[in-house]
C-alpha cells in the first residue's frame, strides 16, 4: 500500500459522493450520539463565517430540530458561538452564516481581553509569544470558551475537521482540534461545498477564500498560502488522482510532520515512532 492509499484510508475519503446521502449520514450521526448519552442536551459550535463551520452548524441545527420533533423534548438546543478577537473583518459573513443556520441560541464572547491577559501573564514570566504562537493562543481560548458553554448547558462541543484539513494537520492542537464530535470528517473541501449547495447556502459563504485568520501580522492569511498547496490539489490527492511530484511531496510532508496532532497523548505502550 502506498502512502497515498494509506492516507486516503485513514481519512475515510471517497472520490465521489451524493450530497443528500452525506447530509443525512452526518445528521443521523449527531442524533445517535445524543441518544447514546441522554444527559447531553445541546450541541455547541463556534461559527467563524467560513465554509466548514457554516456546514457543520447547519447539520447540527438540523439534527437538534429533528430530535426535538421526534422526542418531544424541547430541552435539545443548538448553540452557535461567535468568538471574535476584537472586531472581525468578515463579521458580515458571520451574520449571514448565522441567518442561514438558524441556531436556537447565539452566544457572543469576545476573546480579545482573555488572550491579551494570557499574553501579558506569560510576558511577566519571561515568555514572549511570537505572532504565530499568539494565534494558537486565540484558538485555544476559543476552545476553552466553547467547553465552558457546553459545561453549563449539558452539551458537546462540535468540531469542523474534515479530510482536507486533517491530512495537513491545519488546526491548532487543543484549539480548534479540541472537540467532542466531528460530523463532517471524511469529506474533502470540494465535497463540503457540494453539501452546502444542496442545503441552499448562499454562495459567498462557501466560495470565499478559506483563512484561519489567527495572525495579527498577517490578518486573513489564506490557508493555501500558509500550506503552500491548494485545496484542489489536496482534494485531488484524497481522490486518488496523480499529481506532480512536488505537490505530492508538500502534501505528504504536512501529513507526516503533523501526525502528533491526530493522535491522543502518547504513552509508553504506543508505537508512534515506528
Amino acid at each position: 500500500m502506498s502512502l497515498q492509499e494509506k492516507i486516503i484510508a485513514e481519512m475515510h475519503a471517497i472520490p465521489e459522493i451524493e450530497p443528500e446521502v452525506e447530509i443525512r449520514k452526518s445528521v443521523d450521526f449527531l442524533k445517535s450520539y445524543l441518544k447514546t448519552y441522554p444527559f447531553m442536551k445541546s450541541l455547541v459550535l463556534g461559527i467563524s463565517g467560513g465554509q466548514d463551520s457554516t456546514l457543520t452548524g447547519k447539520i447540527a441545527q438540523t439534527a437538534i430540530a429533528e430530535l426535538r420533533e421526534e422526542t418531544g423534548d424541547l430541552s435539545y438546543q443548538f448553540i452557535a458561538v461567535r468568538l471574535p478577537n476584537g472586531t472581525q473583518i468578515d463579521e458580515e459573513d458571520c451574520q449571514d452564516a448565522i441567518e442561514f443556520i438558524g441556531p436556537d441560541q447565539v452566544i457572543t464572547v469576545n476573546i480579545k481581553a482573555a488572550v491579551d491577559a494570557s499574553e501579558k501573564a506569560l510576558q511577566d514570566a519571561g515568555i514572549v509569544l511570537s505572532d504565530f504562537a499568539k494565534g494558537n493562543e486565540k484558538a485555544r481560548e476559543r476552545m476553552k470558551v466553547q467547553y465552558s458553554i457546553a459545561a453549563m448547558n449539558n452539551g458537546a462541543v462540535v468540531g469542523t475537521d474534515h479530510a482536507a484539513e486533517a491530512i495537513t494537520g491545519f488546526f491548532t492542537k487543543y484549539g480548534d482540534g479540541g472537540t467532542d464530535i466531528n460530523p463532517i470528517f471524511r469529506l474533502t473541501k470540494r465535497q463540503g461545498k457540494q453539501l452546502l449547495k444542496a442545503l441552499g447556502c448562499p454562495e459567498h459563504l462557501y466560495l470565499k477564500q478559506p483563512t484561519a485568520d489567527l495572525e495579527d501580522d498577517r490578518p486573513a492569511l489564506p490557508d493555501e498560502v500558509a500550506l503552500g498547496v491548494t485545496y484542489d490539489d489536496i482534494d485531488d490527492y484524497l481522490e486518488g488522482k496523480q499529481l506532480p511530484k512536488e505537490t505530492v511531496a508538500v502534501i505528504e510532508n504536512w501529513y507526516l510532520k503533523t501526525q502528533h496532532k491526530r493522535h491522543l497523548p502518547i504513552t509508553i505502550f504506543d508505537d508512534f515512532w515506528k
